[in-house]
């Protein structure tokens, strides 16, 4: 009896699931090209040394120990991907991670790996 009742939870699992709609096309492409970009351990290093404060590409490399080319490059690409925020001041800009969702996104990715 036990197992028709979990055989019937299982089944009503399936079909839950079967009713959830899966995005479009176009949207899991999307959503592939931004783990892509997380797919890269110098823009991890970017996004974890400006996860809690702003910086400025010179505070960025020197942190990183990189060269300032090397991060100017990297934040244009977070940028496009709307991974990190600007903030001019002056002459001076300061990067940070656009909003809570890419910090979230970093942590459960850590918190995956550290299981």
């Amino acid at each position: 009896m036990n197992r028709l009742i979990n055989g019937d939870r299982n089944m009503a699992e399936l079909n839950e699931k079967k009713e959830k709609e899966i995005p479009d096309l176009e949207v899991l492409f999307d959503l592939a090209d931004l783990f892509k970009v997380f797919g890269d351990s110098t823009r991890i290093r970017i996004m974890f040394a400006i996860s809690d404060n702003e910086m400025s590409v010179l505070s960025i490399a020197e942190a990183l120990n990189m060269e300032q080319s090397t991060i100017s490059h990297q934040l244009r690409v977070l940028r496009q991907n709307k991974l990190v925020r600007v903030r001019r001041e002056g002459k001076q800009i300061y990067y940070t991670l656009d909003d809570d969702h890419v910090k979230k996104i970093i942590e459960m990715g850590l918190d995956h790996v550290l299981e």
